[in-house]
């Protein structure tokens, strides 16, 4: 079975991994991005190996992005991000084939050991039973 596997995050987040920290999210040095990339380089190679890999990616910041809805005549509106409304946003996942949902909460447990600074917000690890699909 097909499993969606998303970390969260907020755009303090994404300014505190670049040095600027904040109340909400303390900052980052070199040290702790390059343990954060090797950790999740090994959890992605290892999925790799197993074959569980199907895709994954990490996203660039909410302010790079954009909402798009409708008003009430139809005609599109475009917000910049980041969004006020919202705290914690789609911050990376993965698509995996694992054979159970425990496997994957495994994997999951997994990603949520993650080492981060002292201070940081504790985002849960989200999974989701993918239903279909374009390639099935």
């Amino acid at each position: 079975m097909k499993y969606l596997v998303m970390v969260q995050g907020s755009q303090a987040d994404y300014d505190a991994q670049t040095g600027k920290g904040s109340a909400d999210s303390p900052a980052w040095d070199e040290k702790a991005m390059q343990e954060m990339f090797a950790y999740m380089g090994s959890i992605n190679d290892d999925l790799a190996e197993s074959g569980e890999l199907v895709t994954g990616y990490g996203l660039r910041e909410p302010a790079s992005g954009r909402a798009v809805s409708l008003d009430g005549k139809g005609r599109p509106v475009v917000s910049d991000g980041p969004y006020s409304e919202t705290k914690e946003l789609l911050a990376g996942f993965w698509v995996l084939d694992c054979e159970s949902l425990e496997r994957v909460t495994e994997i999951a447990t997994r990603v949520a050991r993650c080492p981060q600074p002292a201070g940081v917000p504790d985002h849960p690890v989200l999974i989701r039973p993918v239903d279909g699909g374009i390639d099935d």
